[in-house]
């Protein structure tokens, strides 16, 4: 079974960058997919995978990571002004952030308008 979580951003726009990460790394430890409502700073998304790396072992295999950003690069005359103005008032609520465990999440694919995640099939070890 594949849990997910959603975690609004009021959630964790009043912490820390290192209470941000270790949220994020403390779910994802869970077996859980965490689906963050905007993105992480790229200084984040750096320590997330930083970190996640250094706590590799027997048990936490890693993370899988994909940021969906809802903006248009060619966007022009007042689609862009309407979108620079709504991203001065959201900020990092823009977007859309999935957090794996590399145990569960096989492959992460991504285009500007959707996310296809694989999981890989968890099995259960043999009852006495």
């Amino acid at each position: 079974m594949v849990t997910l979580q959603f975690v609004p951003y009021h959630e964790i726009e009043d912490l820390g960058s290192a209470r941000r990460v270790k949220k994020l790394i403390d779910i994802v430890k869970e077996n859980k997919i965490v689906l963050l409502q905007g993105r992480l700073k790229k200084e984040e998304e750096t320590d997330l995978i930083s970190i996640a790396m250094e706590e590799i072992g027997e048990k936490f295999k890693g993370i899988e990571l994909a940021v969906i950003n809802p903006e248009q690069k060619d966007q022009t005359g007042l689609k862009k002004v309407r979108s620079n103005f709504f991203g001065m008032l959201l900020g990092d609520r823009q977007g859309l952030t999935v957090v794996g465990p590399a145990s569960i999440v096989k492959e992460i694919k991504q285009d500007p308008n959707k996310i296809e995640l694989l999981t890989k099939e968890v099995k259960k070890g043999k009852k006495k």
